[in-house]
């Protein structure tokens, strides 16, 4: 080939260089990263099971959710949140969920002082299942919506990652706190009743 002509194939001078190189620095990024997020996580005063969403202070999302079959409750939607007089609590359970087991204890105990209601979201859930676990465990809900997944858009647009999540939405439809994976006595305490005080306080 003379000096004048140019190459008609192959890979570009280099490219094989560049691609070397971004496959060792891909996993360095990747430990990066993930160093960040746990330093993130581990700051003083922060629990690590709280995942901010992009929710809070925002109206909750309309939905629409039918009761559970076979339960003797109404279902949950944007409107009857909207209809409460007062602020409401919104809690993602499910019969296969370990750490809703945690947590149920504190929803009963709160369900018995009459303070907030308690809306409960079935999510991916057969009904017979969720109608047990209630009996077993007590219902500390005045409400439970089924969320199936047939209605998996209904979860996205609520932010839902898994179960158990929970929702304080204020008295005007606004999503206060969101809280991921099981509800503590220290999370009750530092992070729900202060908000419902407050409220109740505000009359």
């Amino acid at each position: 080939m003379s000096r004048g002509d140019e190459p008609t194939g192959g890979a570009a001078p280099g490219s094989s260089g560049w691609s070397k190189r971004l496959l060792f620095l891909l996993p360095v990024i990747v430990f990066v990263v993930l160093v960040g997020y746990f330093i993130w996580g581990l700051q003083p005063g922060r629990d690590p099971r709280s995942v901010p969403s992009g929710l809070v202070d925002k109206p909750i999302p309309a939905f629409d959710l039918a009761p559970v079959s076979g339960l003797d409750l109404p279902g949950v939607s944007k409107a009857v949140i909207a209809e409460a007089d007062g602020p409401v609590i919104l809690n993602v359970f499910a019969s296969w969920c370990g750490p809703c087991r945690i947590e149920h204890p504190i929803w009963m105990r709160l369900a018995e002082r009459r303070e907030v209601p308690i809306y409960g979201i079935n999510y991916k859930d057969r009904p017979q299942d969720a109608r047990g676990w209630l009996a077993r465990h007590g219902n500390p809900y005045t409400r439970v919506g089924a969320l199936p997944d047939s209605k998996a858009s209904v979860g996205i647009d609520l932010g839902i990652y898994g179960v158990p999540e929970t929702y304080l939405i204020g008295p005007d439809g606004i999503i206060r706190f969101k809280h991921d994976g099981p509800v503590t006595g220290k999370v009750l305490r530092k992070e729900i009743l202060p908000r419902l005080d407050k409220w109740a306080a505000q009359g």
